[in-house]
Order: structure tokens, then C-alpha cells, then sequence
């Protein structure tokens, strides 16, 4: 039996989230403590990630640890990976959530802001996935999630940077799925279109993107338990909502008319 099947039972596995202090992450913490999965949390704001972590030990009755970590400096990812597989055991299930977005044309972006945005959402997400999988592949035994985006598949004006983030988020996963598979890991991209958390406060200063697509947008807790319930599966990816992955098929088929209502319809920001 592939080693990530025995994670379908998450009662006292370890489970490592980035980004966990809200929004997403925060949701897939109690998912995974309601699971009785022992939570580790990481984020850089601390003092909510106290909380969170405090709220996951009451759902779980187990104990939940909080880390402060920012994912854009590898040698703070280095050390505390370690303090974790040493500290409070080996990680079964990594959720790579930290991550942000800035909706604006890039003619006019600010490249400072785009280098952190690949630090913090791809290369972030490559050196925490490589030293958990190091211990992973000794194990054989492991999961691996990568938070993406519909957007790394259907980009639409203003999202250039963010999407080529999560596209090579996307690509990443993609390959390294197929190494780890042999060594028991597996690896699963989430790629949900808009969610009602704090990452528009940042993303889109006005207001008004959220506005227009909260018809659509999704509900974190619902696309948290998804996740969760996708752990010791061998999915490959989760797109939510699901009629974006039909959109995505129709991108690939025609790419003109894919073209045409990124930037026309499905354009609104």
C-alpha cells in the first residue's frame, strides 16, 4: 500500500500548514484538528496564529503548535522544519497555503513587490516542500497539498504576476508528483477560483473585485474540508469551484475564444 493511503486516518498526525493565522489556512487547521490530526501552524503574525492554534487544541484535545515563520527566507523554513521533525515528530501532511496576490497591469507593477510575490508564493512553497519531503522519503510516507489558484490556469488582466505564480506553483507540483509517487508521497495542487477571506484586502484595495464576483466566491470552511477530506487519496487536484475545471477544458481547446472571456466576461477587476 502507497504510503500516503495510511494518512486517510488523521487521529494523532502530525499536519503542517503555512499561511495558518487566517483566512484558508486557518480553516484547514480546524478541519485537520477536527480530524484529531495534531496541528502545527505557521505564519508570521503570531499572536493570531496563538489563537488559531488554541481553538485547534479544543476541537482536537490534542496539542496544536504555532510557529512564526516567513516562507520568502529559506533559512528561517530550514530551522524550524527541523525543530518540528525533531520537537514534535515527523510530518505526515504538509498545506502549503502562505501566499499573496496584488491585482495590478504589469506595465505599472511594482517589481520589488513582484520578487517578493515569487519568494513568498513559489520559492517559498519549493524549499519547505523539499526539506518535509526529505524526511517524507525516509518515511516512505507523506502528502503533500499546494494551495494554487484557478488563476495559474485562466489568467485575466491584472493578475499577470499572481498567475504566473500559481501556474509555476502548478508546473512544480505537476513534476514533483510524479518523483515522489515511488516514495510514497503524494502530492495534490488546490486550484480554487475567489474566496471570501482577508487576501482581497491586500489583492484589491478598492473593494470592488470581491463585490463583483461574490456571487461566486467560495466559502473557506467548505473548500478547507475538501482538502481535509482529500488527505490519503492520490487526487491529483482539486479545482473549486467545480465548473472551472470545465472552463479550464475549454481554455485548452480554444484558446481564442479563452482569450476572449478572460478579458471580456470573466474580467472583473
Amino acid at each position: 500500500m502507497m504510503g500516503y493511503r495510511q494518512l486517510k486516518n488523521l487521529t494523532n498526525r502530525v499536519v503542517l500548514i503555512t499561511g495558518a493565522s487566517s483566512g484558508l489556512g486557518e480553516q484547514v487547521a480546524y478541519q485537520a484538528a477536527k480530524k484529531g490530526a495534531i496541528v502545527v501552524g505557521c505564519a508570521r503574525r503570531k499572536e493570531k496564529l496563538d489563537k488559531v492554534m488554541s481553538v485547534c487544541k479544543a476541537i482536537s484535545g490534542r496539542m496544536a503548535y504555532a510557529y512564526q515563520l516567513d516562507v520568502s527566507k529559506p533559512e528561517e523554513i530550514e530551522r524550524i522544519v527541523d525543530e518540528i521533525e525533531n520537537n514534535i515528530g515527523p510530518v505526515d501532511v504538509l498545506v502549503n497555503d502562505a501566499g499573496f496576490g496584488l491585482m495590478n497591469q504589469a506595465l505599472s507593477f511594482n517589481m520589488d513587490i513582484a520578487e517578493k510575490m515569487f519568494r513568498v508564493n513559489v520559492l517559498g512553497v519549493m524549499y519547505i516542500t523539499k526539506y518535509v519531503a526529505l524526511n517524507m522519503a525516509k518515511r516512505q510516507r507523506g502528502m503533500i497539498i499546494n494551495v494554487a489558484s484557478v488563476a495559474g490556469k485562466i489568467a485575466t488582466p491584472k493578475s499577470s504576476i499572481y498567475s504566473a505564480t500559481k501556474a509555476a506553483v502548478i508546473a512544480y507540483s505537476n513534476a514533483l508528483r510524479l518523483e515522489l509517487r515511488p516514495l510514497g508521497i503524494a502530492v495534490m495542487t488546490v486550484n480554487p477560483g475567489p474566496i471570501r477571506t482577508a487576501f482581497f484586502e491586500i489583492a484589491d484595495r478598492s473593494g470592488e473585485y470581491i463585490d463583483r464576483v461574490k456571487w461566486m466566491a467560495l466559502n473557506p470552511e467548505i473548500v478547507a474540508e475538501k482538502i481535509v477530506n482529500a488527505i490519503g487519496t492520490s487526487r491529483r487536484e482539486l479545482n473549486l469551484p467545480g465548473y472551472m475545471q470545465w472552463a479550464n477544458y475549454g481554455y485548452q481547446l480554444f484558446p481564442w475564444l479563452g482569450d476572449h472571456l478572460a478579458g471580456g466576461i470573466f474580467n472583473k477587476k
